[in-house]
């Protein structure tokens, strides 16, 4: 399997998620951010967070594409960057709400247990996968 078209892919899913609510769905958006910021949707918020994501979230597939096509050593170890910030994030929140130590709605909770934090740790482990596998060019090519 192509790792990277897999971790690409998974980025292009979750941009195209923070896209429809930036442009003003709301499926998902309250267990995700909370109730007020769902029913307010502050310009903070749509542009500095819903909008944002999703560049940042089509730059990540840009850059699991681009280390398959070209790899080389800064590619490599920005998606080392992208699969650790997203595992941490996975792990990091699953523990927060686990332990008590964040204040969420029984709804978020149950949300970040059983979808997001899970779709974050596969995003990490797509990401890691990418990076390890070997690519098509020549490692003398890498450099």
């Amino acid at each position: 399997m192509k790792w990277g078209i897999l971790a690409a892919a998974w980025a292009v899913l979750f941009a195209a998620l923070h896209v429809y609510w930036a442009l003003g769905g709301d499926l998902g958006l309250a267990d995700s951010a909370g109730p007020e910021l769902a029913a307010q949707r502050p310009t903070w918020f749509v542009l500095g967070c819903l909008w944002a994501a999703a560049a940042c979230l089509l730059a990540i597939a840009v850059l699991a594409v681009a280390m398959r096509r070209w790899p080389n050593r800064l590619l490599l170890l920005a998606c080392w960057a992208v699969a650790g910030l997203l595992l941490v994030r996975a792990v990091g929140v699953t523990l927060l709400l686990l332990t008590g130590a964040a204040e969420v709605s029984e709804g978020e909770r149950f949300w970040s247990l059983v979808l997001w934090n899970p779709w974050f740790l596969l995003g990490g482990i797509a990401y890691l996968l990418a990076v390890r596998q070997p690519s098509r060019v020549s490692p003398a090519v890498r450099t």
